[in-house]
């Protein structure tokens, strides 16, 4: 399997800037503690990479999002285990070129995958409204404001969101609980790497 050291480069090889790269590693860090929390611990680093290595060709590819990235990811050396659960991120949904993706998530890690990437934008967007600039402050009746609100953070689909909460059989309210908690716990670690990329 590929090491997280080497996913790492492979994702910057393709992703220079900087809110792509703090993107990858928030879901990254978030897919880790969801593996620790619905004890898959002993799949924690692969986990970890599906979310590093989710967006992979959304820089340079957007209007081909999940549709190239196989192509990139087999020239990384990345096994098709891998490379399934990055395209199923983006199942149902219609990228820029007029494709539908039809990878399904059928692994528990691959609907969580599904269900917290744009939901990372979303609290990441509210958390930078705060006085603190942080999730670690931040309540789930806060986010659940910001969330309700249909202009705040247009771009983070809720659709998307709610149908990942409901492919993974989840009221809402947990799924918005447990991410923020996930990136409220992995927000110094990235705020680190981050500062390492600078």
């Amino acid at each position: 399997m590929i090491t997280r050291d080497e996913a790492f480069e492979l994702l910057k090889k393709y992703n220079k800037e900087l809110f792509h790269i703090q993107h990858a590693l928030t879901v990254e860090a978030v897919m880790k503690w969801y593996a620790d929390e619905l004890g898959y611990s002993s799949d924690r680093e692969h986990w970890g990479i599906v979310g590093l290595l989710h967006d992979i060709d959304f820089e340079l590819y957007p209007d081909e999002h999940c549709l190239k990235a196989p192509e990139l990811l087999r020239a990384g050396g990345v096994s098709d285990d891998i490379i399934h659960s990055v395209c199923s991120h983006g199942y149902g949904i219609t990228v820029g070129n007029g494709t539908t993706i039809d990878v399904e998530p059928v692994h528990e890690m691959e609907k969580v995958l599904f269900a917290a990437d744009e939901l990372t934008g979303l609290i990441w967007a509210a958390a930078l409204m705060r006085p603190s600039k942080s999730t670690k402050d931040m309540e789930l009746k806060s986010l659940k404001k910001k969330y309700k609100s249909k202009g705040f953070a247009a771009g983070c689909s809720r659709e998307v969101i709610e149908r990942g909460a409901s492919q993974l059989g989840w009221e809402l309210d947990k799924l918005l609980d447990m991410t923020l908690r996930a990136m409220a716990a992995s927000e110094d670690m990235i705020n680190e790497e981050m500062e390492a990329e600078k």
